[in-house]
């Protein structure tokens, strides 16, 4: 029975393709290297950044480093605004709450950027813990998963009461690699066709109506 439910955060509860794609081609301009097609850049949305420079753009692990940083010169102060939370989002959040679920972010998203948008959204009340990325670092998500799971307070021995959120193959298999179930959610369709399913997810949803229909029956 689902006591724990951890969310991602780009692509999950939030539509950040304008701020994300934006500041991707801000970097290749600054950087050089072959701009993305349109699809390729929709890639960068949810996965750590250095790997998808490296895989995308063809940067060296050292240029993908700086590729993010010039990244969040762009991000920071613009991107982060060009950002929509998914309808429905703040309102399903709080009723989850009402029932007694325990709620936590776990983004690779730096931290700061997370409890900026949380806050922003007004999803913060109702999270438990709001975890991303530590400074200078792009965690993949199952680092982010076990360093939620501690602030929360939970052991081995509650993996089977937590459930993972997300949108794309990373967080399916950040969840299994942390030994927890992941629900794989294709609200603005950043997942390739099958993507979800093929990586394991527990199921696949397409609206936040049907998100909450399976945490309160499983």
């Amino acid at each position: 029975m689902i006591r724990t439910v951890l969310f991602d955060l780009d692509g999950t509860l939030t539509d950040s393709r304008e701020g994300i794609v934006n500041s991707v081609k801000y970097t290749v301009e600054k950087l050089g290297g072959p701009m993305p097609d349109p699809q390729t850049l929709l890639k960068f949305i949810g996965p750590p950044l250095q790997e998808s420079f490296m895989e995308y753009c063809g940067y060296s692990r050292e240029k993908a480093v700086e590729g993010v940083q010039v990244f969040r010169e762009q991000y920071v102060p613009v991107g982060q605004y060009e950002n929509a939370a998914v309808a429905g989002g703040r309102e399903l959040l709080e009723r989850l709450k009402a029932k007694g679920y325990t709620l936590a972010l776990a983004s690779s998203k730096p931290e700061e950027l997370c409890v900026s948008i949380c806050a922003r959204f007004g999803f913060t009340p109702s999270l438990a813990a709001v975890t991303g990325s530590p400074a200078g670092a792009d965690w993949g998500k199952a680092d982010v998963i076990r360093e939620a799971m501690r602030r929360l307070g939970l052991t081995d021995a509650d993996k089977s009461a937590i459930l993972m959120v997300g949108d794309r193959k990373y967080d399916v298999l950040g969840a299994a690699e942390c030994g927890i179930a992941c629900v794989g959610v294709e609200f603005f369709g950043y997942a390739a066709p099958g993507e979800l399913a093929e990586a394991g997810a527990a199921a696949v949803v397409q609206t936040p109506e049907e998100l909450e229909d399976y945490i309160l029956n499983h």
